[in-house]
């Protein structure tokens, strides 16, 4: 025999029943043969053998537990979508305000790979960049320091072991050290489009030191679409102008933005499908890189076989990953080449040597710098073939090495 004594559940239950014109089914009498009151619900005493009204009443008592489930139901539905939308589409608060580009002191000093000096560099910057010399990102920050004629030492950092940027909690690559000459000031710039803009921004505006041109950077965190914690710098894309260069609209500056976007979001992840299309691509590519990068001069013999094979291995199965996830096509050269025709399409649509004209502008930098990345393997030799990039390339190859926008950054001068 079950007893109801809870006073708070069953006056809830009669008042959501009153509210939806609900009848409590009634009962004629127990197994004691005691009538019930009905209006004293806390004293009701329900037999198992208990006679029930006609059959009429299940009808109601059906709608009331349908209608409590379904109010529950919508209920917890609605408090489950909202805190999804909330972890998705909120950011997180977080305190930074470019101050996290500072560093306390100057880091570790680590063997120098090789150092790129150019005497017409006023800039007064010391420029550490650490990096893995067939990275594209690390290649466009390269081919950026070499076009505007900036003075800068490389860290090659080991792939496998990391140790050269186990003293930073931030350790993907690139990032630069900037040291200030006659002052304590150390930054670390991260993430290869923020130091270009950054960098970009110092060069366009006399009046404000790069100091000041960082906090436009900030680091937000996000919850991703997966409710994964993600991070992201805001303006990495933009650039800071003191005045509006000559003969530069807006509409200019807006291409120029939503392009380099564009290598970064849908050009780069054309090339790993294709470096590591096969095992024997893969392996050709790893030993590229390995020359390339001087690594017998710069890794221990164990260390450079264990990159070599570990990681020809390893991105090959990440490359089957990468065609599946960016959406390439079966044939990854096709979606390769059709991503580079775009790219040569707009370039022509200009009507200029460059996309930016007769100069190249950071579009055609980021174009130019990812593809360098691939420059020795078999993909990109298939490139050459298959595309009529090989103009263009040879053109960029040229203004870079000849640092045809060392100009900019004399006429800017120091950062004092």
């Amino acid at each position: 025999m079950s007893i109801f004594n809870n006073s708070l559940f069953t006056r809830g239950i009669s008042r959501f029943c009153k509210l939806y014109s609900y009848e409590l089914p009634s009962v004629k009498y127990c197994e004691k043969s005691k009538l019930l009151n009905i209006n004293n619900v806390n004293k009701c005493y329900f037999s198992v053998n208990a006679v029930k009204s006609p059959p009429k009443s299940k009808y109601p008592r059906f709608l009331m537990t349908l209608g409590i489930g379904f109010g529950v139901g919508t209920i917890a539905t609605g408090l489950y979508l909202y805190n999804t939308y909330r972890n998705i589409n909120t950011a997180i608060l977080n305190t930074a305000t470019g101050e996290e580009y500072f560093l306390e002191k100057a880091p570790v000093k680590h063997t120098v790979a090789r150092s790129i000096y150019n005497p017409l560099d006023k800039s007064g910057f010391k420029i550490t960049l650490y990096q893995f010399q067939t990275c594209p990102f690390c290649c466009k920050v390269r081919t950026f320091l070499d076009y505007f004629g900036f003075s800068y030492d490389i860290v090659e950092v080991n792939s496998v072991t990391h140790k050269q940027t186990k003293w930073t909690p931030y350790r993907k690559v690139p990032f630069i050290v900037i040291e200030q000459e006659g002052t304590q000031t150390v930054m670390q710039l991260k993430d290869s489009s923020m130091i270009i803009s950054a960098l970009m921004s110092f060069i366009n505006t006399k009046d404000k030191h790069l100091e000041e041109i960082v906090k436009g950077f900030p680091t937000v965190c996000f919850m991703n679409e997966d409710g994964k914690k993600k991070t992201d710098i805001m303006n990495k894309y933009s650039i800071f102008y003191g005045e509006r260069p000559p003969g530069k609209s807006d509409e200019e500056i807006l291409e120029e933005k939503k392009w380099r976007k564009w290598v970064d979001d849908v050009y780069v992840h054309t090339l790993s499908p294709n470096v590591y299309r096969t095992m024997n691509e893969s392996f050709q590519a790893f030993n590229w890189f390995s020359e390339a990068g001087d690594w017998k001069e710069h890794f221990k013999t164990w260390e450079r076989l264990l990159v070599i094979y570990v990681g020809s291995l390893a991105m090959y199965l990440i490359g089957k990953r990468l065609k599946k996830r960016h959406g390439l096509k079966d044939d990854v050269r096709s979606s390769f080449y059709e991503e580079t025709n775009i790219w040569l399409k707009e370039v022509k649509n200009r009507g200029g040597k460059f996309f930016g004209g007769d100069e190249p502008n950071l579009a055609d930098l980021g174009v130019y710098g990812v593809l360098t990345a691939v420059e020795g393997c078999n993909a990109f030799q298939d490139l050459l073939t298959n595309t009529a990039i090989n103009d263009w390339f040879s053109d960029m190859k040229t203004v870079v090495e000849n640092h045809q926008g060392e100009k900019y950054l004399n006429q800017r001068g120091s950062n004092l």
